[in-house]
């Protein structure tokens, strides 16, 4: 688990000064990844890291000569069209490169050091993103009791939670062909429903078409089929963190879950935001787990005093609405949730110790969703299944138009930041899509 250094100095700033602005999501002490390319061109994607308003190109940083080493190789890693390399070479060299930049970026580098940079970089108005990683595979968890129990009541009232909650990090296997970076827009799926009251099911549509606020867990290094990855080293191998949406299609999934689960109604998109926040960069958000119940006898191999005293990270999550109209009368984004990652109830290291405690083996680029973050109260819940009580209270818009589930049209935002006194604002960027009528 990455410890406080001198990146982490809330007092360090850069030369850049958009990076130095109040309430930026990239100041130096951030500097996350991505993968991109200049607007309007086909040049090859390759690998970014985000300083205020820019990119730092790491192509042309690889060439600047102003690496050597580890963080040498690692830009190099980082400068292909997937961020899989980068990955696969471990925290030392994740770690080697982002203080590498941030000296390259501090207000204390030289001016020769300065024009060295200030050549790579590029404004992040004038790019567009691709996905950070090769995804091999998805797994997405379901990590928060409050989603659980929320939704359990709109179908269970009498018994919401089901037994094994508290005791597995419960998932299942996603479908990463359909994983897309922020901005591309997505067609409203179909599939079987049950309409009320029939006994037979029709082919139509989704009519209750819901977001899920999640964020998402890149895979580092992997481990070896039939290993698996102990609870104390399983953040050695994560790489970062994004923001995701994890688009469910209700009554596709309240027909077809049952024996096996998920299947149509969650494969058709997911997306994600194009920056990869470090976990070294969240360290000094870093918090001892708290649950509700206080349950501190999970089995052995998920039970740790460092997991139990720092597993828990302090992102604040918001999630947004605009209608088409909306944003045709120049509208803002109408927000309806905040809510923190704090509130999971299984860590990220329990995520990954769990899906390897029976020896699968995970690989660099793998992406695992944390599952709807849901907080303790209705407004911090992070589905609209949730919000509106299954459809029984509809949200109402500034425009006063209402919404029970989404419409075509309707654009979606996740936000996602941390911030408290003493330390530096660290940033997600976002996460958008707009939701497109059914072919």
């Amino acid at each position: 688990m990455s410890v406080l250094n001198h990146t982490h100095d809330p007092a360090a700033r850069s030369w850049l000064a958009s990076a130095n602005q109040p309430g930026t999501d990239f100041p130096i002490q951030n500097l996350p990844f991505a993968v991109f390319r200049r607007q309007g061109t086909a040049e090859p994607l390759r690998g970014g890291m985000a300083i205020g308003d820019q990119v730092l190109d790491l192509q042309a940083l690889a060439t600047s000569g102003g690496l050597s080493g580890l963080a040498q190789q690692a830009a190099e890693a980082g400068a292909q069209d997937s961020l899989n390399a980068l990955m696969a070479m471990g925290p030392g060299a994740w770690s080697a490169l982002r203080h590498a930049v941030f000296g390259l970026l501090s207000s204390a580098a030289t001016d020769a050091q300065q024009q060295a940079v200030a050549a790579c970089l590029v404004p992040q108005s004038g790019v567009t993103y691709g996905l950070p990683a090769r995804i091999g595979d998805y797994t997405d968890f379901y990590t928060s009791i409050y989603h659980a129990t929320n939704v359990g009541k709109l179908f269970r009232p009498d018994n919401p939670l089901m037994p094994n909650y508290r005791w597995v990090p419960i998932g299942y296997h996603g479908r990463s062909s359909s994983v897309q970076v922020s901005g591309h827009g997505f067609r409203r799926p179909k599939g079987q429903v049950l309409p009320a009251g029939q006994t037979e099911p029709v082919f139509s549509a989704c009519q209750r078409l819901d977001w899920e606020l999640e964020l998402g867990v890149f895979v580092g290094q992997g481990n070896n089929l039939g290993d698996p990855i102990a609870l104390d080293d399983a953040e050695q191998h994560v790489f970062g963190m994004c923001l995701l949406n994890d688009w469910s299609a209700r009554d596709i999934q309240a027909w077809e879950y049952q024996p096996l689960g998920p299947f149509l109604a969650k494969n058709f998109a997911t997306t994600i935001s194009p920056w990869v926040v470090t976990l070294e960069a969240l360290a000094p958000y870093r918090q001892a787990l708290e649950r509700p119940d206080h349950k501190q006898d999970d089995l052995a191999y998920l039970r740790s005093e460092h997991n139990s005293q720092h597993g828990a990270v302090d992102i604040q999550l918001s999630i947004g609405l605009t209608s088409q109209a909306m944003r045709d009368a120049g509208q803002p984004v109408h927000w309806v949730c905040q809510t923190s990652y704090r509130h999971a109830y299984w860590t990220l290291a329990q995520m990954v110790t769990h899906h390897t405690v029976n020896g699968c083996n995970l690989q660099p680029g793998d992406l695992l969703g944390t599952g709807t973050l849901s907080g303790p109260t209705l407004d911090q819940a992070g589905a609209l299944l949730e919000l509106t009580q299954g459809g029984k209270v509809p949200l109402t818009l500034p425009d006063g138009q209402q919404r029970t589930f989404l419409l075509d049209g309707d654009e979606v935002t996740i936000r996602g930041w941390c911030d408290r006194p003493g330390a530096a604002r660290i940033g997600f960027g976002e996460c958008v899509a707009q939701v497109l009528p059914a072919i």
